[in-house]
């Protein structure tokens, strides 16, 4: 009897198990959407890492990766500029190495 409920716990486990992975696999394939594929593309050009950017590039359509990368350097530059209490305008020209306007 002990033997019948250990093979019934272990097969259970097995499945959970196998589910589990198959539910982890699933969710690394989910479709990527254009911010994830732009933070993702802009940290890896800060970082220098080529291949995390191929990987990126590859999430999404050209247009849609310059959309999110425009609108993540938008915002970006607003946190800065609420963070050192300056014009956005002022900020981007600073990140840039731009003479002040």
């Amino acid at each position: 009897m002990f033997d019948a409920l250990r093979r019934f716990w272990r097969a259970d486990k097995r499945t959970r198990d196998e589910s589990d992975r198959a539910h982890d696999r699933d969710r690394h394939k989910r479709p990527h959407n254009l911010f994830e594929a732009a933070a993702v593309y802009v940290a890896a050009c800060a970082e220098d890492d080529q291949d995390e950017m191929d990987e990126a590039t590859g999430w999404v359509s050209p247009e849609a990766l310059s959309f999110g990368v425009s609108e993540l350097a938008c915002r970006a530059v607003i946190a800065l500029a609420r963070e050192r209490d300056e014009s956005p305008q002022d900020v981007a020209r600073s990140l840039l190495g731009l003479p002040a306007a």
